[in-house]
């Protein structure tokens, strides 16, 4: 079954330059996610930037705000299943990693919870995104996590 487009035009921002610099080194890990939906990387559609990524390397803790690129996006819980993902692979198990929708940038923000589903009516998804068992199950979903893998190693971007 394929979904129709909820941001059929979405607004697509050029790529900044790279800098090698140590306090940029985390959102580099990030940066180059596909979004599920199009084409373009999550920094491109500025649903991620640098402001909205923290990283405490003595407290072990990783916090990401990111903004979905409209009110009801029906991907909004892939990425952040994918942010994740990279995290969990790109760091040690004993980060502590909290993701969360930036606030007023959701339409279904705090609504009621439900499980994960490739559907997503509506979810409480800074809950749902930092529930362990949650994210572990919904990774099980073959469907799902093929939509996360080819938004995690996409070639195309």
């Amino acid at each position: 079954m394929t979904l129709g487009l909820v941001n059929a035009n979405p607004v697509v921002h050029a790529k900044k330059e790279r800098v090698a610099r140590t306090e940029d080194l985390h959102s580099n890990f990030v940066r180059d996610i596909r979004d599920p939906e199009h084409p373009y990387s999550l920094e491109q559609l500025s649903v991620l930037s640098e402001e909205s990524i923290t990283v405490d390397d003595k407290l072990g803790r990783i916090l990401i705000t990111f903004t979905p690129t409209i009110q009801h996006c029906s991907m909004a819980t892939v990425i952040g299943l994918c942010l994740r993902v990279k995290l969990q692979e790109c760091f040690p198990p004993h980060y502590k990693v909290d993701i969360k929708v930036a606030p007023g940038s959701h339409a279904d923000e705090e609504a009621g919870e439900a499980d994960f589903d490739i559907y997503f009516n509506s979810s409480c998804f800074n809950k749902q995104l930092n529930d362990k068992e949650r994210v572990a199950a919904a990774l099980e979903n073959p469907n799902l996590r093929q939509l996360v893998d080819e938004c995690l190693y996409s070639n195309e971007l």
